[in-house]
């Protein structure tokens, strides 16, 4: 991508109305527009980041047997209230709207509902299980203070895997393995040196759950942490009944605050049950379904990578996420970075150019370190027939030939 073509625009200034760094520093970068309060439009860049970070948690939900589906926001009131959850005090986030024709529609904020309903018409025998579903689909939710940018909004995307199956036995072995998954992704976008596996309440659905909290001081739940282990008790959880039942001692617990960026819960016949989810087992008798449902917010997880990593410049993406891979500036006469751009785009490398007439060097550099591009390459007449290449999160720089550069970048050896 050449910069003067790029749909972006950088700001120097911090909006006045944004306290959360990642909504700052994501705005002063042009990866996010605020529409209102918990309401944010992505724009190219955001979204490249963003579809990065499905596509880590896509490929890891595969990985375990997940087929992927897309369910209607549009919600039908009957099912919602066979399991008692239309009524705005089982489910306080709802956003309702009239039909022209009459009666009522919500705006989903979770979709164990319907999907369970849905599944009547797949589920009967014990051959149909056990079934691994999920999406990305955007969620509504109704929250009387959003806040802290991205990381809580009214308006988000959801990762939510649900699985349907035979026994206890059979969800507990699949809960084991999204755990583990989940660990995968997290490591993969930099984040496991943050990382808690955290005990926590089951809510309206089970006596526990778990939760995948980052350790950050912006987080809103209170966590007790086990940093040898890498666990953790909520707040919420946390007596001396659950420390015995754990098996954990109160003086090798440390508090911390915890960004929640995944939840797993074991269902049960939470929603089978009154729904009718059933199937026939090998004995020719009739059991409900075994549910359990498991969540990732991308767009929190993204909010989440940038409270971490960034400096007072800006944002310091971690290459697996970030929305290119290099970005070239050419202080000479442009016929360099031109050919350089071409060899590196052939090589399959993801480059933002800067090619931008009227820029100083300075508003180069800064807005390479606002926008937190894992490698700035420079070329300049200091740099002869070489390179400079300037690693995000470093302070040194290295004059190499173009070639090395595209070596050690396709060998990550830098």
């Amino acid at each position: 991508m050449r910069y003067s073509k790029l749909f972006t625009k950088t700001a120097k200034e911090i909006p006045a109305d944004e306290t959360a760094v990642n909504a700052q520093l994501l705005i002063r970068g042009g990866f996010i527009h605020k529409v209102m309060a918990g309401v944010y439009e992505y724009l190219p860049l955001g979204l490249r980041v963003l579809n990065k970070i499905v596509s880590i948690i896509r490929d890891e939900m595969n990985a375990i047997g997940g087929q992927e589906l897309s369910l209607t926001a549009l919600q039908n009131p009957e099912v919602w209230k066979i399991t008692g959850r239309w009524d705005d005090k089982a489910l306080d986030v709802w956003f309702k709207t009239q039909l022209k024709s009459g009666g009522e529609l919500g705006l989903a904020s979770t979709h164990e509902d319907p999907l369970t309903e849905m599944m009547k018409h797949h589920i009967s025998s014990y051959k149909d299980l056990p079934r691994f579903v999920y999406q990305f689909q955007v969620k509504f939710r109704n929250e009387l203070r959003a806040k802290s940018g991205i990381l809580r909004g009214r308006e988000f995307l959801m990762k939510d895997l649900y699985s349907f199956t035979r026994s206890q036995k059979e969800l507990d072995e699949f809960y084991e393995n999204v755990k583990k998954s989940y660990i995968n992704i997290f490591g993969k976008m930099g984040l496991a040196d943050y990382l808690y596996y955290t005990f926590a309440s089951g809510g309206a659905f089970s006596n526990f759950s778990h939760e995948f909290q980052i350790i950050h001081s912006v987080g809103e739940d209170t966590i007790y942490v086990d940093e040898k282990n890498k666990f953790a008790i909520n707040k919420e959880v946390y007596n001396e009944e659950v420390l015995k039942e754990l098996g954990v001692k109160e003086n090798a617990l440390v508090e911390k605050r915890g960004i929640e960026v995944g939840n797993i819960f074991k269902l049960g016949t939470r929603f089978s049950e009154p729904l009718g989810l059933t199937f026939v087992d090998e004995n020719g008798d009739k059991k409900p379904v075994i549910m359990g449902s498991y969540g990732i917010g991308p767009g929190r997880v993204m909010g989440t990578i940038v409270e971490i990593f960034n400096d007072k410049k800006g944002i310091v993406w971690p290459e697996s996420v970030a929305p290119f891979s290099v970005y070239l500036i050419d202080l000479t006469d442009g016929k360099r970075g031109a050919a350089l751009y071409a060899d590196l785009e052939n090589a399959g490398v993801e480059i933002l150019y800067d090619d931008r007439q009227g820029k100083t060097p300075g508003e180069k550099f800064a807005d390479a370190d606002l926008l937190g591009i894992p490698y700035r390459v420079l070329i300049s007449e200091k740099t002869s027939a070489r390179v400079e290449v300037k690693k995000r999160n470093a302070n040194e720089t290295r004059l190499m030939a173009p070639a090395e550069f595209l070596n050690r970048l396709a060998d990550a050896n830098l």
